[in-house]
């Protein structure tokens, strides 16, 4: 018996802070005064290399999104986190659009929803007792929009943005209004130019050119008639304007062959390890 007990001790004290999120969990996190329900998955039998943000779409279903991003943390050792934003608390101005704008007024950008995002890494890797464990973000379709106004507005350090398969994006433009451009953010060329060289991957499933959910507002028409329309066009708008300016271009293209507007299967693809960096790291 005492043998036993030793061996349950050292497994404890194995297992350190990384037990806080658990195999496979599910936790309410304070985020200011909001409380935020997050899905949370942990490989067993490795030190965490990294942070992955999942960001669900637009079904809301933040738990089956832990499952897309969980061939991706076994293989490189991450934790999962996939925070759900509700739909009454977080509707499509505040959670698509990250926002940013509401009815055409920007709103006080202490307010913006990506702050969440932001404190929610803070709280996790304080959890894990690893306040600089790199954190990588990755959305699909609404969580893709939402991402995308993140990587726009919103400062951060994460390794990786994947910003996969949205409907819209946020153009390289001060004249397109916010939340589909920079136009009427304060200071907003510097954050365009912050924008340009974030750590972007623009993931594009070759075979979404549908047009179901497809957002179909005047704004997001103008970006292009399918999503992977919208896509490589603004990706090539921001390479455009990078080069224009002589500004430092940290985006990169990859699309997926075959693969129409599924999560799982962008997920799970090759390319998924590939737009995250992580391909060659393992």
């Amino acid at each position: 018996m005492r043998r036993i007990a030793w061996v349950l001790v050292l497994l404890a004290a194995w297992a350190g802070p990384a037990a806080a999120v658990g195999t496979d969990g599910r936790q309410t996190v304070r985020i200011g005064d909001v409380d935020l329900q997050v899905f949370t998955y942990h490989p067993n039998g490795c030190v965490p290399a990294g942070l992955l943000v999942v960001l669900h779409g637009l079904g809301r279903n933040a738990a089956g999104y832990r499952e897309y991003a969980r061939p991706l943390a076994d293989r490189f050792c991450l934790l999962v986190a996939a925070p759900l934003f509700d739909s009454s608390r977080f509707p499509t101005w505040r959670y698509q659009h990250g926002g940013i704008a509401d009815k055409g007024i920007v709103q006080d950008s202490a307010a913006w929803t990506g702050g969440i995002v932001l404190q929610l890494v803070d709280t996790l890797r304080r959890e894990q007792g690893a306040p600089d464990l790199p954190y990588f973000l990755i959305g699909h379709s609404a969580g893709g929009q939402f991402l995308s106004r993140i990587a726009a507005f919103m400062p951060n350090q994460a390794r990786r943005m994947v910003i996969a398969n949205p409907s819209t994006w946020v153009e390289p433009s001060v004249e397109t209004a916010a939340p589909y451009g920079f136009g009427g953010v304060p200071a907003a060329d510097t954050l365009l130019r912050r924008y340009l060289a974030a750590p972007v991957t623009v993931l594009l499933g070759q075979e979404d050119t549908g047009s179901e959910d497809l957002s179909e507002t005047p704004e997001a028409v103008a970006q292009g008639p399918t999503r992977i329309a919208r896509g490589e066009r603004t990706f090539q708008a921001a390479a455009a304007v990078a080069r224009a300016h002589g500004w430092a271009f940290g985006w990169r293209l990859v699309e997926v062959p075959g693969v129409g507007h599924r999560a799982r299967s962008m997920f799970g693809s090759a390319q998924a390890a590939e737009a995250l960096g992580l391909a060659a790291a393992r």
